[in-house]
């Protein structure tokens, strides 16, 4: 980590800053805007989805064209495969049931907390409760597992 660049970290910040301002733009940070859209009641925040699928496409399609490694990071690009498992079933089930019951995804409800909405405060204390859940569950299994095969 100390061979990065030394705007890593406020690029970082200002990619944040310009990420959540257009969340806040598009009303995507609104949950009424993104509970319409769930049930089909307004359709235009698909517009918003598939312009962020088009660019963020065409960028994973000619970066590694062009370059062999991330300018700030010197990491070379490289498709990262998961397992298609039981974990990112139960995973994505609880994300959409979230996204549907709060209105919001994560990264949408820090820019909803920053247009105003201080009731999302719960939302967020949903999501740090599950993923502390999750971590503590995780990191019990894995004990277990170590201890098992630790036995043989």
């Amino acid at each position: 980590m100390a061979d990065r660049h030394p705007l890593f970290k406020p690029l970082i910040f200002v990619g944040g800053i310009v990420f959540g301002f257009g969340l806040g733009f598009s009303h995507m940070a609104r949950p009424e805007v993104v509970l319409n859209f769930l049930q089909f009641d307004d359709l235009g925040l698909l517009f918003v989805m598939f312009g962020a699928a088009i660019v963020s496409g065409i960028a994973f399609a000619l970066l590694p064209r062009i370059r062999d490694a991330a300018p700030l990071t010197g990491d070379p690009y490289e498709r990262r495969l998961k397992p298609f498992d039981r974990n990112v079933l139960v995973g994505g089930a609880v994300f959409g049931v979230g996204w549907g019951l709060s209105g919001i995804c994560p990264g949408a409800a820090y820019a909803s907390l920053g247009v105003g909405n201080i009731t999302i405060l719960w939302a967020l204390a949903g999501m740090f409760l599950g993923a502390y859940a999750q971590g503590y569950w995780r990191s019990r299994s894995q004990a277990r597992d170590t201890a098992v095969t630790g036995a043989d």
